[in-house]
């Protein structure tokens, strides 16, 4: 298997359609190191939506990150997790200075057709996010029709 290659790695047709990454997804796959090399460019955070009679769950991992790095919003059914993070670290070491700094943006929106926007609870615990959001009362629109 160490010795496959992926067919016509020169070609650039599948980029044209959005499948750039998935050429280097396949180098890292047949490439001969254990340790995989993946590209972190479009990897974003990891979420769930469950679906109960009553309410929605929706459980989104992020892990290290603070509950004031959040930002929540629920509009027109639109859920929208957004997190920015701001890393700076200086040190001083004689006549050494280390500074970094790191700016980070990601974003998940996931579309809850009858969502309530009051009563909604979201806890942040152990880098899981977990949000309660009730559905609206669903009224009865069915109207019965007479026969003549």
């Amino acid at each position: 298997m160490a010795n496959l290659v992926p067919f016509n790695r020169r070609r650039r047709d599948l980029e044209r359609f959005g499948f750039g990454d998935f050429r280097n997804m396949l180098d890292g796959f047949f490439s001969d190191s254990w340790i995989p090399e993946r590209t972190l460019m479009h990897d974003t955070f990891k979420i769930d939506v469950k679906e109960n009679e009553n309410d929605y769950v929706v459980e989104a991992e992020l892990p290290g990150v603070k509950k004031e790095e959040i930002d929540l919003k629920l509009n027109d059914g639109r859920l929208s997790i957004s997190i920015k993070r701001d890393e700076r670290i200086e040190e001083e070491e004689k006549n050494y200075i280390h500074k970094e700094r790191r700016f980070c943006s990601m974003s998940r929106t996931v579309y809850l057709e009858d969502a309530e926007t009051e009563g909604i609870n979201a806890k942040l615990e152990d880098g899981l996010l977990t949000i309660m959001i009730p559905k609206k009362d669903k009224k009865d629109r069915s109207k019965r029709i007479d026969i003549d």
